[in-house]
C-alpha cells in the first residue's frame, strides 16, 4: 500500500513514515501543500496523511483541491487544532477523518487501517466490458475462461481499471507499480503491457489496452 505523507514539520513527517514503514507501508513525505496537491493527483496513491497548517496551501485547501480533481483517494488529516468548528471545516473540505495531535502511534495505525479496509470492502473486482478483475485471487475472467496474473500484471491491469479510462503515462504507471526509488525503466511497462495484451486475448475479453502516443495507455471496450 502505497501512503502519501503532507507535513510539513519534518520530524513529524519522518515520525510517521517510520510507523508505517514498520507495518510494511510503502511511505512518500512532502513538506508543503502545494507539492502535496502535485503528488497526490498523481493517482498512484491508496492513502493521504494530510497535515492542516502548511505553507503554500493548507491541508483545507488541498483537500478541496485534489476533491474538486475528483481524487477518490481517503484522506486522514491531521492536526494540532482540535476546535469542532476546524474538524467540521476538515471533513467538509473532503477529509475522511480527523486526527488531533498528538496522537499515540497505535491510534494512528488503526486510523490508517480503517480507512484502508473500507476503502477494499467497496469492491472485490473491478469490472469493465465483459471482463472483471478478481482482487482477491489476482485473476483475469471473462465467461467461462480465466486466467491468472502475475504481482506486475496484477498491479498494472488494476491501476488501468481503477483510472477508468483515463490516459495513464508511463511514468505514473512506474511510480504506482514498481515505485519511485526503483530502477524499473519505461521498457518495463511495455513490456507488462504485452502480456496483459496476450492475456486478455486468452481468455476472450473485449478491453484493450490502447498506447496513446506521447501519451500512455488507457484502456477501451472494443466495439
Amino acid at each position: 500500500m502505497k501512503v502519501l505523507v503532507i507535513e510539513d514539520e519534518k520530524l513529524v513527517a519522518e515520525s510517521i513514515r517510520a510507523i508505517l514503514e514498520h507495518k510494511d507501508f510503502d511511505v512518500e513525505t512532502v513538506y508543503d501543500g502545494e507539492a502535496g496537491t502535485e503528488y497526490a493527483e498523481l493517482g498512484i496513491y491508496d492513502l493521504l496523511i494530510l497535515d492542516v497548517m502548511m505553507p503554500k496551501l493548507n491541508g483545507f485547501q488541498v483537500a478541496r483541491q485534489v476533491r474538486a480533481d475528483r481524487c477518490t483517494t481517503p484522506i486522514l488529516m491531521l492536526t494540532a487544532r482540535s476546535d469542532i468548528e476546524d474538524r467540521i471545516q476538515g471533513l467538509n473540505a473532503g477529509a475522511d477523518y480527523y486526527l488531533t495531535k498528538p496522537f499515540d502511534s497505535r491510534e494512528l495505525l488503526a486510523c490508517v487501517n480503517a480507512l484502508l479496509r473500507r476503502q477494499g470492502d467497496q469492491v472485490d473486482e473491478l469490472r469493465m466490458g465483459n471482463t472483471a478483475l478478481d482482487l482477491s485471487s489476482c485473476t483475469l475472467v471473462c465467461g467461462e475462461n480465466s486466467v491468472r496474473l502475475s504481482a506486475r500484471e496484477f498491479d498494472v491491469i488494476r491501476f488501468l481499471l481503477q483510472s477508468k479510462g483515463r490516459v495513464l503515462s508511463k511514468e505514473m504507471i512506474l511510480a504506482r507499480v514498481w515505485g519511485y526509488d526503483s530502477n524499473a525503466v519505461e521498457n518495463h511497462v511495455e513490456v507488462y503491457v504485452g502480456f496483459l495484451r496476450k492475456k486478455l486475448t486468452s481468455i476472450g475479453s473485449d478491453l484493450k489496452i490502447e498506447a496513446i502516443r506521447r501519451l500512455g495507455y488507457h484502456l477501451e471496450v472494443a466495439e
